[in-house]
């Protein structure tokens, strides 16, 4: 169920922005605000089958989207990536701060550390 959640919030934080109003509007309510379907169904005066469409129909529209893109895939895998080269980086700097305390190598891991500072919050 947790990783059913984590995916359902990374496909609307991606693809969120292509749904139609309504869509983004239940989605919203239901997955991130946790009101069930009968919940939704009674503020909007429809029905909860109505309800549980528009949603299936969002989730759908956005699968669709990130099989063909693959953004939330590659975007994980960048994560990972920058998780590896945090760690690699960290090594370095204890390296050189209890073996050669080269002041050039300190910078160069400063730069490093800003790239990977950077990229790490887009």
């Amino acid at each position: 169920m947790k990783d059913q959640t984590y995916r359902m919030a990374m496909l609307f934080d991606f693809y969120g922005d292509l749904l139609t109003d309504r869509q983004r509007e239940f989605y919203d309510l239901y997955y991130n605000e946790d009101l069930s379907l009968g919940e939704i169904a009674e503020n909007y005066g429809i029905s909860r089958q109505g309800v549980r469409d528009v949603i299936v129909r969002a989730e759908a529209a956005m699968r669709e989207v990130e099989d063909k893109t693959h953004l939330i895939r590659r975007f994980c895998q960048s994560q990972e990536e920058l998780h590896r080269i945090q760690e690699s980086l960290d090594a370095l700097r204890a390296m050189n701060d209890s073996k050669f305390n080269d002041l050039t190598m300190e910078r160069l891991l400063d730069r490093i550390q800003e790239s990977v500072s950077k990229l790490s919050q887009e």
